[in-house]
C-alpha cells in the first residue's frame, strides 16, 4: 500500500493549496505532480511479479483518461521481468502436467529464454525432437489478480485524476481487468494460437508457432520455436527488406481486423522476430480481440468515409463502434477532415509514407485541444481499445523499423476501395507472393463473411 499512500498524498497537498486560494500554484504544480506519480507508479508496478505490470503497460494506452506525464512512463513498462529460480518452474510444470519438465521433454533448458510479467518462457526439444518454447505462468499470479488490481484502482482514484471522467475509468477498468484474466488462462490462448494458425495458413509473410497440446494446460504453454531478430535489429536490415515487413505487418493487422475477426492486439516489439528475408514470427497470443460484424462494419465506414471523404459514412460509422453519441451535438464535418488530412499521407496508395521520419504523432496531440468542445460528442469506445492499442504499438513499431508503405494500396487490397473493388496492381503483387504456397479456406472467429465482399461502399 506504500504506492498508493504516497499518491493520495501527493493529490492531497495540491486540494489543500486549492482550499487555501492558492489555485494557480497548484495549477503550475499539477505537471510536476503527475510525472512525480506516474515514474513512482511506473516503479512500484515494474517491481511486481504479477499481473498489475501488464495492466500499467496497457493502462497506458487511455491517455485521454490519464495525464500525459503518468501514460507516459506507464507505457516505458517492458514485460522483461527478473526471473524466477527453476525450482518454482519446475515444481509448476509438474502441478499442471504430472511430471516434471525432465520426464515430459527430451531437453528443457534450466535458464530462461524468456521472463515476463506473468510467466516466464524456456526452450526445450520434445522426446520426437521438436524445438519448443515452454511458456510457464508464475505460481500464484492468477490469485493476485484481483487485490493488485484494487490496489492500482484505488491509486489512480486517489490521485483525482480520473474524477473528471468516473464512468470512463470504470468501464476502462473493467475492460482490462476482463483481458488480462483472459491472459492468465494458457487454453484460451493456446484456442487463439490454433485460431490465427490456421487463419494465416498458406501466408508466405508471417510464421505462426504451433500449439503443442499433450504438453499444454491452463498454466504451461508449449509451441514450436519460431526464430528470428529483434525489431533493433531489423531497423538496420537493409531498407527495401525494412518496407517488406512494415507492409506486412500493416497487412496482417488489416487481414485479421476485417477477413479473420480476430486480431493479434499485444504490439509489444518482444512479440516479433524478424527475418532477414522479409517475413515474421508472431508470439504472444494472450490478448487476441474478437469483432462482431457491426464493429467491422462501423470501422469499414470510417476508413471509408475518412480516405474518400465521405463524413456521413464516417459519422455513421463513429455511431456503429460506439464512439459517437447519437445523442451528443451535431459534429461539424470540419472535426472530421480535420482529423482526415492529418492522417491522409499514411493511406496514400501511391506514394510511400516514411514512417522512420513521421511526427504525426507529436502532430495529433498538438491537435487535441482544439476539439475539446467537439469531445462531448463522443464516447468512449472502451470495447475497442485493444484496437486503439494495436494500431498505437503498429505505428510505434514501423517507426523504430524505419519502414516506407504505401499504406493506401494495403488497405485497398483488404477492404476494397470507394466502389468495394480491390487495388488490382497490389493484388498482382500479392498473389506473387505467395504463388508458392496454396492458401486454402480459413477459418473467421465469429465466421462472418468477409467485409470487402459485404460492404460496397
Amino acid at each position: 500500500m506504500g504506492m498508493t499512500t504516497s499518491v493520495a498524498t501527493r493529490y492531497t497537498g495540491l486540494r489543500i493549496m486549492n482550499a487555501l486560494g492558492f489555485k494557480e500554484r497548484a495549477r503550475k504544480r499539477l505537471p510536476l505532480t503527475n510525472a512525480r506519480v506516474g515514474a513512482r507508479i511506473a516503479r512500484t508496478l515494474g517491481e511486481l511479479k504479477g499481473p498489475v505490470m501488464k495492466m500499467g503497460q496497457m493502462a497506458s494506452i487511455s491517455t485521454d483518461i490519464l495525464p500525459r506525464e503518468i501514460a507516459e512512463p506507464l507505457a516505458a513498462l517492458r514485460k522483461d521481468a527478473p526471473p524466477v529460480a527453476f525450482e518454482v518452474i519446475e515444481r509448476q510444470i509438474e502441478a499442471e502436467l504430472g511430471s516434471p519438465p525432465e520426464a515430459l521433454y527430451r531437453r528443457f533448458d534450466r535458464e530462461p529464454y524468456a521472463a515476463a510479467s506473468i510467466g516466464q518462457v524456456h526452450r526445450a526439444v520434445t522426446d520426437d525432437g521438436r524445438d519448443v518454447v515452454v511458456k510457464v505462468q508464475y505460481p500464484g499470479v492468477d490469485r493476485s489478480v484481483r487485490a493488485d488490481l484494487s490496489h492500482m484502482r484505488f491509486a489512480l482514484k486517489a490521485s483525482g485524476m480520473t474524477r473528471e471522467r468516473p464512468e470512463a475509468f470504470e468501464r476502462i477498468f473493467q475492460e482490462l481487468t476482463a483481458r488480462l484474466e483472459e491472459e492468465l488462462d494458457y487454453t484460451h490462448e493456446a484456442d487463439n494460437v490454433r485460431l490465427l494458425g490456421e487463419f494465416h495458413r498458406g501466408d508466405p509473410y508471417v510464421s505462426v508457432p504451433a500449439v503443442v497440446g499433450e504438453r499444454s494446460a491452463q498454466r504451461v504453454l508449449t509451441l514450436s520455436f519460431e526464430g528470428g531478430e529483434t525489431l533493433e535489429t531489423a531497423a538496420r536490415f537493409p531498407q527495401e527488406i525494412r518496407d517488406r515487413i512494415g507492409e506486412q505487418l500493416m497487412r496482417l493487422v488489416y487481414s485479421q481486423i476485417f477477413d479473420c475477426g480476430a486480431l493479434h492486439a499485444d504490439p509489444n516489439p518482444a512479440n516479433f522476430a524478424f527475418r532477414r528475408d522479409g517475413t515474421f514470427a508472431l508470439y504472444d497470443f494472450g490478448a487476441v480481440k474478437r469483432f462482431t460484424d457491426t464493429e467491422r462494419e462501423g470501422m469499414v465506414d470510417v476508413l471509408r468515409g475518412a480516405i474518400y471523404e465521405d463524413y456521413d459514412a464516417a459519422e455513421r460509422g463513429m455511431i456503429g463502434i460506439g464512439a459517437r453519441d447519437p445523442a451528443g451535438p451535431p459534429v461539424d464535418p470540419y472535426v472530421y477532415k480535420t482529423w482526415r488530412d492529418l492522417v491522409a499521407p499514411v493511406f496514400d496508395r501511391e506514394r510511400p509514407f516514411d514512417f522512420g521520419r513521421s511526427t504525426l504523432h507529436l502532430q495529433l496531440i498538438r491537435k487535441l485541444p482544439e476539439f475539446k468542445e467537439a469531445a462531448k460528442s463522443f464516447n468512449l469506445p472502451v470495447h475497442l481499445m485493444l484496437v486503439q492499442r494495436t494500431f498505437a504499438g503498429l505505428y510505434a513499431n514501423l517507426r523504430t523499423l524505419g519502414a516506407r508503405v504505401r499504406g493506401g494500396a494495403v488497405l485497398e487490397q483488404v477492404i476494397g476501395g470507394p466502389d468495394g473493388g480491390a487495388d488490382e496492381d497490389y493484388a498482382v503483387e500479392l498473389d506473387l507472393e505467395r504463388s508458392s504456397s496454396s492458401r486454402e479456406a480459413r477459418p473467421s472467429a465469429a465466421q462472418p463473411t468477409p467485409i470487402r465482399s459485404n460492404h460496397q461502399g
